[in-house]
């Protein structure tokens, strides 16, 4: 058993958060969910995803509140020995309407939860980032040491703005901390408003789907159970005591390969069998042109390297999608 035996998973209804859960669970670990169950979606979707969990076995915990509220994360933390941070309000555009829910659900509840760790400097802490905070970086593929002080949505703000909270509570108290940059993640049970469930649902439907733009924008798609690996390779990291720089990391978590929207309404067109019928509209404000993760660190001390292509994930999708019908 790894010493990272009972995990506190923030936003463990959801969907990385689900199948992250899934993985630990089938691993033998002890987990304590920590989640509001926020209805930005379909509440019944995560009240499905916690009690798929809890048919894995009696090692699941599961607390209702908000991470903060200081007495609920107390309770959530009691017994942990690691910390995986997947809550957050998400989405680039609904960030733009929402700002300043957006600072307080993802910044003072990372801080709420850091501050309850104070005194344990032995437990791990992962913080759940994002690709959005490469702003509109035109180098490419995006590297860990790339400047990230241009943000372009509220949302990626406070992705670098908690990836700054992590970095200062490491400096001052010691934990372990991951800062993992997820780059775009699909698979099975993704959030209804994400782009490749929203496209899947409008082409099988036979209804016009929203292009933004001229169909050139590109993302660096990345399989949910690579993100997984990911997530737990980088929970169970060890730490390096001649590296003082090995307890604060920072990684890119991404498929390392980039689509276009167009080439990707193309596959799931192809993989339903059907005719995708496409609404021209222009590029809105708050994307980004491009997104491509450069791994090589991960891979370097994590072991990390997706495995799932867009090409082999796409259909493993559809085929999910159609099953849920």
């Amino acid at each position: 058993m790894n010493s990272k035996e009972h995990v506190l998973v923030t936003g463990g209804a959801g969907f990385i958060g689900g199948h992250l859960c899934e993985a630990l669970l089938e691993q033998g670990r002890e987990v304590t969910i920590l989640d509001n169950l926020d209805p930005f979606y379909d509440v019944g979707i995560k009240k499905k995803n916690l009690a798929r969990l809890a048919d894995l076995g009696k090692n699941l915990r599961v607390i209702q509140g908000d991470i903060r509220d200081p007495e609920k994360v107390k309770e959530a933390m009691e017994g942990v020995t690691g910390v995986i941070h997947l809550a957050a309000l998400a989405g680039v555009r609904p960030s733009l309407e929402r700002p300043t829910e957006y600072w307080s659900v993802n910044l003072v509840g990372t801080q709420t939860l850091l501050d309850a760790l104070k005194g344990n400097p032995e437990i791990p802490f992962v913080f759940g980032s994002s690709s959005s905070v490469y702003g509109g970086n035109e180098k490419v593929p995006f590297h860990e040491d790339d400047p990230v002080d241009e943000p372009v949505s509220p949302y990626a703000a406070t992705k670098k703005a908690g990836e700054l909270c992590c970095r200062v509570f490491h400096h001052l108290y010691g934990n372990p901390v991951t800062c993992l940059r997820f780059f775009t993640v699909y698979g099975p049970r993704q959030r209804p408003e994400m782009a490749i469930h929203k496209f899947t649902r409008l082409i099988d439907a036979g209804k016009k789907l929203p292009m933004f733009g001229d169909g050139e924008s590109s993302r660096d798609y990345t399989f949910v159970s690579d993100i997984v690996e990911g997530v737990v390779a980088s929970l169970d990291r060890p730490i390096d005591s001649s590296d003082p720089s090995s307890g604060f990391r920072i990684y890119n978590l991404g498929g390392s390969a980039t689509t276009t929207l167009r080439g990707l309404i193309d596959r799931i067109a192809s993989a339903l069998g059907k005719e995708a019928l496409i609404e021209r509209l222009p590029m809105q404000a708050g994307d980004v042109l491009r997104t491509f993760a450069d791994v090589s660190r991960a891979e370097k001390e994590l072991g990390f390297r997706a495995k799932v292509s867009i090409d082999q994930g796409i259909p493993l999708f559809v085929d999910w999608f159609l099953g849920t019908k």
